[in-house]
């Protein structure tokens, strides 16, 4: 049964604070040396995505939503993620990916939350994550061969322009922090973990 939880529970949020209190307490480093980020908030907001999706989605969306929170992101948000799924194109919906491919993704995330984290901007929009073949034959441009079917690549946005962040990720990259594609779009980043450096 679908959690309709739009808010973080009480429990978990005084869990953070806890946890956070006595990190601090516990510290011999001075106040001045401590700088706290907020996390990224597991929150999905439920009214905000299209029911019939919700529907089709109900049985998987809480694991799915835990197994993100899991992933301890502090610039790119939960929500964000599940509304990049909530997607239609024509009378294709796009879905969750498969549960066999949901732990594809985390490297990938991880490497935007740092790159995000690094740039000191919060990503603005995950425009896409998986997609599924009958939703990827549906996009424009979209190569049959996509690594955004394998679960493995997501399209950012931040509020910088898109040729900045793409030369960002690249430089990033080049450094070692991850291996995989980078792909340059009017508007936004393409960046995937497939193991093996290549650009466009």
């Amino acid at each position: 049964m679908l959690d309709t939880r739009r808010n973080i529970t009480r429990r978990r949020a005084l869990g953070l604070l806890t946890a956070s209190s006595a990190a601090l307490l516990s510290s011999a480093s001075t106040a001045s040396a401590f700088f706290f980020r907020r996390p990224a908030s597991p929150v999905v907001h439920l009214d905000e995505l299209p029911s019939h999706w919700l529907e089709l989605h109900s049985d998987t969306l809480d694991q799915y939503t835990d197994f993100l929170a899991n992933l301890q992101l502090q610039q790119v948000g939960t929500h964000q993620i599940i509304v990049a799924h909530a997607k239609q194109r024509g009378s294709v919906w796009n879905s969750l990916p498969p549960y066999p491919m949901w732990k594809n993704i985390g490297k990938t995330l991880k490497v935007v939350d740092r790159i995000a984290r690094e740039i000191d901007k919060p990503v603005r929009e995950v425009i896409s994550v998986y997609r599924s073949p009958a939703y990827n034959a549906r996009c424009p441009g979209a190569k049959s061969s996509s690594w955004h079917q394998s679960n493995f690549a997501m399209d950012i946005s931040f509020d910088v322009a898109a040729p900045v962040i793409t030369r960002t990720v690249r430089s990033f990259r080049n450094r070692g922090l991850f291996r995989g594609g980078v792909g340059g779009y009017p508007g936004f980043t393409h960046v995937d973990t497939r193991g093996v450096n290549t650009d466009w």
